[in-house]
């Protein structure tokens, strides 16, 4: 259940890389690809668990038929509770369930090719440096952030008033790919600013060179290329909804 491919890390840096692909693949699936995974978890059907693969790739399938498995499997079951609990708040329990395995998959590794104390500890040390799948699907990823940065200044006032006010053309953008003559001066502290905010689809940090959008309904920042939007296209967008967002509000309605 490897995506086809047997791959086996060795080394802290290659497990490290295993993980954080499975894990982007698996944010995937519980946020810009949502309305697929939601679809794809019939509560009709068996068993099934949510897969996560090295290439940033996820699957839903049922679990391995040997056992033991060359891996540790993923949480058994996750369709059942489709039905019988708001979405949020399943897709929370996935994601949790998901942090849960990424964790043991890594462990497993370190286990199986002899990973001492310092190797484990750096291992950790690395993947804790990433939020959780649930942090980033609940939020939580931003309101650490927003925390951080309560000890607010001027600045972060002002780009908070600005992401709101979106009938002006540049309330759509975070400030760091608005035009660079407008604010010329204001770069580094923009930069540091935005240094810790975290794209709701693939949980990577911002970087003052890529375009990015906030969702006006839950309030998330995205890459543009995550949710696949363009700054030519943002112009024309009035008020954006992220995928999740979207979904919510389809299935919402009578």
């Amino acid at each position: 259940m490897d995506g086809g491919t047997q791959y086996n890390p060795r080394t802290v840096e290659e497990v490290f890389r295993d993980f954080k692909g499975r894990r982007a693949g698996m944010i995937k699936a519980l946020t810009t690809d949502v309305e697929d995974f939601y679809q794809q978890c019939d509560p009709e059907k068996e068993n099934l668990c949510l897969y996560g693969f090295p290439n940033e790739q996820w699957e839903v399938n049922l679990p391995a038929e040997e056992v033991p498995p060359e891996l540790p499997e993923p949480a058994l079951g996750i369709n059942f509770a489709r039905d019988g609990m708001q979405e949020k708040d399943w897709l929370s329990l996935v994601a949790v369930h998901s942090d849960a395995w990424l964790l043991a998959v890594s462990f497993y590794f370190g286990a199986r090719f002899g990973f001492d104390k310092a190797d484990r500890k750096r291992l950790f040390a690395m993947v804790n440096e990433l939020p959780t799948i649930f942090e980033v699907v609940t939020g939580g990823a931003k309101k650490q952030t927003k925390e951080k940065s309560s000890v607010s200044n001027h600045s972060s006032n002002k780009s908070k008033s600005s992401s709101k006010g979106r009938s002006s053309e540049s309330g759509k953008y975070p400030k760091s790919v608005q035009p660079k003559d407008e604010d010329e001066g204001l770069d580094e502290e923009e930069e540091e600013e935005h240094g810790d905010t975290l794209c709701g689809a693939c949980g990577e940090n911002y970087a003052a060179d890529e375009f990015w959008i906030c969702c006006d309904i839950c309030e998330k920042w995205f890459h543009g290329k995550c949710v696949k939007i363009t700054p030519a296209r943002a112009e024309h967008i009035k008020q954006y909804k992220c995928p999740s967002c979207s979904t919510s509000n389809k299935r919402a309605r009578p």
